[in-house]
């Protein structure tokens, strides 16, 4: 069976075959700790789940705008402008199921044939699968270890250039959990005002972040709010992953054809979503709080855990909830030592090559577990790999 050229490219993102894999050998009888896939494993708050219920039983079932319900529109304006400390019209709020439909759809409106897309690499997959979907060429720029995973500027600097459409950025960072710092950002800005291109800024784990930073967007910065859009949602920060709501913010006009597409696509989003949406963003915020409070401590106790195997370390991610420490010291590739992990430690995680070819050397492991599975996973690994030899 022959398949048009721009789905021939489409492969399973690597966390579902790990997961697939584990499950197998769970239904064996062993007993595996999950560590591969990046889901809260808080549940959706009460006061929002009881509104989404609410809402069914009031008849909130029907369809709706494309763009989404205005009274959510003007919330999350609202909110989302207060914490980046500038003002949003409601107009440039583009609500989705989920938030890949604002990956995808202001990809396909801007990307034609031939324009080279910039995009992190490790990154989150979706990211290469879309610009080669919309016949674009990916230019992958590698995040640097020392620099807190942000851009080697240097190859940003040598990639950028006339025919650069758009530049993907994420912070913080899936799968490494790094943050751009200002001066980076700055750096990208420029470079995106001179070569006129457009910046993706994929911000859906803004409000996970460690140590009471204040994660800086480039939305905020002088002359970017007319080429930037922002890619945000529910699953992370509320605990939503199912509930299937998203959203961007862009200029208006771009938002109006992202509003058809989402028209001719998925028509709109479920209606009792955007209610729960509507009490997610106006209800109490401090259980939030004290989920990122939860995440810090895990962190904390994974990354010193890792730091303590001979031939293992791991920088302390200031975000979201995922670590990414070094394997290079041992003769082996990341999906060698993923499924070697897997195998002999009874321990789900990705190899860093599931986010791209500059992953080679690194694991990605979610600590949006419990502590108590945390300090068994580290037990397990660290026995594991003082069997192996290191260089």
């Amino acid at each position: 069976m022959s398949f048009a050229s721009r789905v021939n490219h489409l492969k399973a993102e690597g966390a579902y075959q790990v997961l697939a894999r584990a499950q197998e050998l769970e239904a064996a009888g062993r007993d595996i700790i999950h560590l591969e896939i990046g889901e809260p494993d808080f549940s959706t708050a009460s006061h929002i789940s009881m509104m989404g219920i609410k809402a069914i039983a009031d008849g909130k079932t029907r369809y709706n705008p494309p763009s989404g319900l205005n009274d959510l529109r003007e919330v999350i304006a609202e909110d989302a402008g207060r914490r980046r400390g500038i003002t949003i019209d409601p107009a440039q709020v583009v609500v989705s199921p989920g938030a890949k439909p604002n990956l995808f759809f202001p990809a396909m409106a801007l990307i034609d044939s031939g324009d080279e897309v910039i995009y992190p690499d490790p990154g989150f997959p979706t990211y290469e699968a879309m610009i080669r979907v919309t016949d674009g060429i990916p230019i992958p720029v590698p995040l640097v270890e020392e620099n807190d995973f942000s851009f080697d500027l240097d190859v940003f600097d040598d990639f950028v250039n006339e025919k650069t459409k758009l530049i993907i950025l994420n912070s913080p960072g899936n799968p490494t959990g790094g943050v751009m710092n200002i001066d980076d950002l700055e750096h990208i800005a420029k470079a995106a005002q001179k070569f006129d291109c457009w910046v993706l800024s994929d911000e859906i784990y803004m409000r996970i972040a460690f140590d009471g930073l204040d994660v800086p967007s480039i939305y905020t910065l002088p002359d970017m709010l007319s080429r930037t859009i922002i890619v945000d949602g529910f699953s992370k920060t509320y605990a939503m992953t199912g509930w299937r709501l998203g959203f961007g913010i862009m200029p208006i006009t771009l938002a109006e054809r992202i509003n058809l597409l989402l028209t001719h696509s998925i028509g709109c989003t479920a209606h009792f979503t955007q209610f729960a949406g509507y009490e997610a963003v106006t209800g109490p915020q401090d259980w939030v709080d004290e989920m990122v409070t939860a995440y810090q401590q895990r962190r904390d106790v994974l990354i010193s855990g890792l730091n303590t195997i001979p031939g293992v370390s791991c920088r302390k991610p200031r975000g979201a909830f995922y670590a990414f420490p070094n394997i290079k010291s041992f003769n082996m590739s990341s999906d060698e030592m993923a499924n070697l992990i897997l195998e002999e430690a009874n321990v789900a995680l990705l190899p860093g090559t599931s986010f791209g070819e500059f992953g080679e050397g690194y694991l990605r492991i979610v600590y949006a577990n419990s502590l108590e599975n945390i300090r068994e996973a580290l037990e397990r690994i660290g026995n594991v790999l003082s069997g192996l030899d290191n260089l």
